[in-house]
């Protein structure tokens, strides 16, 4: 090889290491961290909300942190950078409402780098004491991406009396992110929720037209974006034409799963990590059961009000299930949470039975022959069900024994 070349690749070899080591940090700055906690208080002061939030530093992204020896944190120049972490990220962590009016950015109180093991959040008091108190001496030695970033917060502009709502936006900071929030209410009592996704608009303290809006519409939310709950009220009305049979047959069904549903969102039955696969094969099996009797038996009254009640005790659970993670944010009102998203569901099952019956009695009634048609519709159903059913019960192979979930006596 000639030695103009040699120097020539010996010249594009060399760039070519100083742009990948140029590039390397920056795009270490834009990595994604997989899981991310996010602790955050709020408490209410005169004319202001305060928060208290953590979060891990290496969720702050596109900015350069000083570091010493390529990985401890430089706490000693850290400042600047962490200010501008704050300021890029923090603002839109928690939008806040007080009554109909949206507040502007929050001022930032205080701020700290803290050690992950130092566990400070368990009340306001210490939150506040450590948010506020001396920083981490600068010769600590800690690996920037293990740093926790707390940072005081304060919502001015609060009318005296004006209900608070709160906005979380986490998801950006992660690729799973879990949030702790906390808020002290002004009777001293405190609040808790855990988030696993943004919930949208969230009242701190919801009032009991809140909750009950809330939670009716997420009950006819849970009915009429639930595919099986609709196929199964689909199995219940398709051989029916009468409204006596018809009235008594959802009347069994919804007595059982209001039952059922109250039960279980008490803590009346019992729950396991099994509970969820369990109740959603069963759910599929419901399906089934109902598509081959409509099959084969056809709409026998005296069995088909005892199918409905018996599997109405299984979709009720299954409802808990919907209602169990919402819960907490029914505030003092989960009684009236519990009746409302009961309401929201029946509200979306009348929906889904004035499409059905009206339907079913034009395509069997006219378009095509009903013994023939329903046992076509009930077939497609049944085959659907039973991949569902499939599907569901798998997850049950790799668990313990259904016992090994109930509370010890």
């Amino acid at each position: 090889m000639r030695p103009t070349c040699q120097r020539a690749l010996s010249a594009l070899a060399a760039a070519l290491v100083s742009i990948t080591a140029l590039l390397v940090p920056v795009a270490r700055a834009h990595d994604i961290p997989a899981s991310v906690v996010v602790h955050a208080w709020f408490k209410a002061s005169e004319g202001a909300l305060d928060a208290i939030v953590r979060v891990p530093l290496k969720a702050l992204r596109d900015v350069e942190f000083p570091r010493r020896a390529g990985v401890y944190l430089d706490l000693a120049t850290a400042g600047p950078a962490l200010d501008e972490a704050v300021a890029r990220w923090l603002p839109e962590a928690f939008a806040v409402r007080a009554g109909e009016q949206v507040l502007g950015a929050p001022r930032v109180l205080a701020l700290r780098a803290s050690l992950p093991s130092e566990r400070v959040y368990e009340d306001w008091a210490g939150a506040l004491a450590h948010v506020t108190g001396a920083p981490l001496p600068p010769g600590t030695e800690i690996a920037w991406e293990q740093v926790e970033l707390d940072v005081l917060l304060r919502y001015d502009g609060v009318p005296a009396g004006a209900a608070l709502s709160v906005e979380p936006s986490l998801a950006r900071f992660g690729l799973r992110v879990t949030a702790f929030l906390r808020h002290v209410t002004p009777s001293g009592a405190v609040r808790a929720w855990e988030l696993h996704a943004d919930p949208g608009w969230m009242p701190l303290d919801p009032g009991v037209a809140q909750v009950a809006w809330r939670f009716t519409v997420d009950g006819i939310a849970h009915v009429l974006d639930g595919a099986d709950h609709l196929l199964f009220v689909l199995c219940l009305v398709i051989p029916l034409r009468r409204l006596r049979p018809l009235v008594v047959v959802v009347t069994a069904f919804t007595l059982a799963h209001s039952l059922s549903l109250a039960a279980a969102a008490v803590g009346v039955l019992p729950v396991g990590p099994w509970t969820a696969a369990l109740v959603e094969t069963l759910i599929a099996a419901s399906i089934v059961w109902m598509a081959l009797e409509n099959i084969v038996a056809g709409a026998s009254l005296s069995r088909r009000w005892v199918a409905a009640f018996v599997f109405g005790l299984v979709h009720g659970v299954g409802f808990s299930l919907a209602l169990r993670d919402s819960a907490q944010f029914a505030g003092d009102h989960l009684l009236g949470a519990l009746l409302a998203f009961n309401v929201g569901v029946e509200l979306g099952q009348v929906a889904a039975l004035a499409v059905f019956v009206p339907a079913c009695a034009l395509v069997f009634g006219r378009l095509v022959p009903g013994r023939v048609g329903v046992a076509i519709a009930c077939a497609l159903i049944a085959h659907t069900g039973w991949h569902w059913m499939l599907e569901r019960a798998e997850p049950l192979r790799s668990m313990p024994a259904l016992s090994a979930g109930r509370a010890a006596p």
